[in-house]
């Protein structure tokens, strides 16, 4: 065989894995620590060099693991976002460690990941009953604000061109969702996509209010709709959207009342999607409108099982075992999902959101 033959077989495998890769749009929610869950997810897709990004609507920690690894990968490609994102959530660590609601040695053995017996969340949680935090905190010092300025280059994720970035946060004045493209990206957008009114004060931007985009949009999935080309939406599901039994106790109502609030309009948007897709198969739409394919990678059945404070909860090994799962997960879907990307729907969206 001559030396251009050889060239061309060895290229073989080459094109071959070429011609399999994916590009997909994912959509992020957000959970406070049980964001080391889509952690996980991330790291086990970016592993798979036969799949691509296009583009990423995120909220509250949904938007920050999506800002972070914009950053890596504008830094550092593959390996350097999935370094990005076990730096980020080390950071959370540490912080929480040396923070109000860092976890007790009861809580670190407590099975469903609470912080219970945590002194400071214990002081704090029944003051959210009846001070809020414009009087807890008037000075509104937010550790959050600090560690996303250590931690993510924002001037290089606006530069960024790898990923099309869209963050969610809520305009408390007027209820609709606001969503912050890559360019405009900060410090100031990311806080207003995590901003939980009754423990953080609202975060203005050019003389608007906002709070948690979880409750317009967890996360909007329109962006990826009208922004992108890719038609697999790969969402990355945290917020329980089911849980049997009515709760009777004010913690379990509160917390129920928000993953409700946290999951309607995500459930408005799919019933959509699966309405257009209905009218493209009929074709009732006219040319050059695409049926969107959805994928799901859920961490509802586990994160019913802790307690409501484990949002809360920074300890490292609680935040590596959802990360662990999350990779564990991702890696079934892609096992048993991967040759649908770009063909067909992996979740039947009349069943999940209907």
């Amino acid at each position: 065989m001559n030396s251009k033959a050889k060239a061309a077989d060895a290229a073989q495998p080459k094109r071959a894995a070429k011609a399999k890769r994916k590009v997909i749009n994912l959509a992020l929610q957000g959970g406070g620590s049980h964001g080391a869950f889509t952690w996980g997810v991330l790291d086990r897709l970016l592993e798979d060099d036969r799949i691509d990004f296009e583009g990423i609507t995120a909220t509250s920690s949904g938007a920050v693991n999506a800002v972070v690894l914009a950053d890596g990968l504008a830094a550092g490609g593959r390996d350097g976002a999935r370094d990005a994102l076990q730096r980020y959530w080390k950071k959370v660590s540490e912080l929480s460690s040396r923070g109000i609601f860092s976890t007790s040695v009861i809580d670190k053995a407590n099975p469903e990941f609470g912080l219970e017996h945590s002194l400071g969340f214990m002081f704090v949680e029944p003051m959210t009953y009846f001070a809020s935090p414009y009087q807890m905190n008037p000075f509104n010092f937010n550790p959050i604000k600090d560690l996303l300025a250590e931690a993510i280059d924002f001037e290089r994720v606006r530069r960024q061109t790898a990923v099309k970035l869209f963050v969610s946060a809520t305009d408390v004045q007027t209820a609709k969702v606001k969503v912050f493209a890559g360019k405009e990206l900060g410090v100031a957008q990311v806080l207003a996509s995590t901003c939980l009114p009754l423990m953080m004060q609202s975060v203005e931007i050019d003389g608007q209010y906002y709070w948690d985009g979880s409750y317009a949009g967890n996360p909007a999935i329109f962006p990826l709709v009208y922004e992108c080309e890719a038609r697999d939406i790969l969402v990355v599901h945290i917020t329980p959207g089911e849980r049997p039994g009515v709760p009777t106790n004010s913690p379990a109502i509160m917390n129920r009342m928000q993953e409700i609030s946290f999951n309607t309009a995500l459930i408005r948007e799919m019933r959509t999607i699966a309405y257009l897709n209905k009218l493209v198969e009929d074709g009732k739409i006219g040319e050059g409108s695409k049926r969107m394919l959805v994928h799901l990678i859920e961490a509802e059945d586990i994160v019913r099982a802790f307690s409501w404070s484990s949002r809360l909860n920074g300890d490292w090994k609680f935040l590596m075992h959802l990360h662990d799962v999350g990779h564990a997960r991702a890696d079934e879907w892609l096992a048993a999902h991967f040759d649908q990307l770009g063909v067909d729907s992996t979740v039947d969206l009349y069943a999940k959101y209907f």
